[in-house]
């Protein structure tokens, strides 16, 4: 048995469903929609051993987490290190807004997140970092099993860029991760391999048809 990664992006929350910025500096509930993402997800997912459930410390992915930590009688993990991207200064703010308000540093940050970082917020490869922490934290502990691992829509992207050999600066550009959706990833003898992206399977087709990201 090989160790296996599950990582879920939480469930919809306003902000999401808006497609606004929401980073480490915002802390929003789950939406109804957003907690029936979370009971999907434990409904489909409960009855597959697991050895841990990791959370990042916000609301928003503590409270996808939980029905599942709850279901299976397995502590929820927290780690801070697994929050969202410090969008800084354009924390709630749409796209539009930002294009306009902050041109220069959102034209920066749109060719390369990795070494640009949101005006006042986090560079990517900093995300990296930190995920990448738990991520060996998670190794040195367990050999093999399934470990879920709840967090946020940039986070995961950079962490499946870093494990993957994926130009981190790309992760906006190569990866999808809507609200709910888990990848899962092995650690082979090769190294790490990608069995599913951004599945939405364990989601109803009205929870998948839902607008935002």
């Amino acid at each position: 048995m090989s160790l296996t990664l599950y990582l879920l992006r939480h469930g919809q929350t306003e902000l999401s469903r808006a497609d606004n910025f929401c980073g480490a500096g915002l802390d929003p509930e789950l939406t109804q929609q957003g907690w029936e993402m979370a009971q999907a997800f434990t409904t489909a997912y409960r009855g597959k051993p697991w050895s841990a459930i990791y959370s990042s410390d916000l609301r928003r992915s503590v409270a996808t987490a939980q029905p599942l930590s709850d279901a299976v009688d397995k502590r929820l993990e927290v780690r801070a290190d697994l929050k969202e991207i410090a969008y800084g200064k354009w924390e709630g703010m749409s796209k539009e807004r930002v294009g306009m308000e902050y041109h220069d540093d959102y034209v920066r940050w749109l060719a390369d997140p990795a070494w640009h970082a949101p005006t006042g917020g986090e560079l990517a490869v900093m995300i990296a970092r930190r995920g990448l922490r738990v991520i060996e934290e998670i190794k040195q502990q367990f050999a093999d099993g399934n470990i879920l691992i709840v967090s946020h829509k940039a986070t995961i992207r950079i962490i499946l860029c870093s494990l993957l050999g994926i130009d981190v600066g790309r992760f906006r550009y190569r990866l999808v991760c809507p609200v709910g959706s888990v990848s899962v990833v092995e650690f082979t003898a090769q190294g790490p391999l990608l069995q599913a992206l951004a599945d939405r399977s364990h989601l109803s087709a009205h929870l998948r048809s839902l607008p935002g990201t």
